[in-house]
């Protein structure tokens, strides 16, 4: 039997994530974040494909 760390369960929006939380579908956009409307349709994507967290990297302030 694997032994595992119990964690803490947290909440990213109503997602919990950790603890004896379910497993979550996570994943990030890759466009250009300054280009909302390619970025917007790529989180669509992901929310119709099931998942439950979609990550965006804004890197700069534009």
């Amino acid at each position: 039997m694997i032994k595992r760390y119990q964690t803490k369960k947290i909440f990213v929006g109503n997602v919990a994530v950790g603890g004896d939380a379910p497993i979550s579908v996570q994943s990030m956009t890759f466009s250009k974040t300054h280009d909302i409307k390619a970025t917007v349709e790529q989180i669509n994507r992901l929310y119709f494909a099931g998942c439950d967290i979609v990550r965006v990297s804004c890197p700069d302030i534009e």
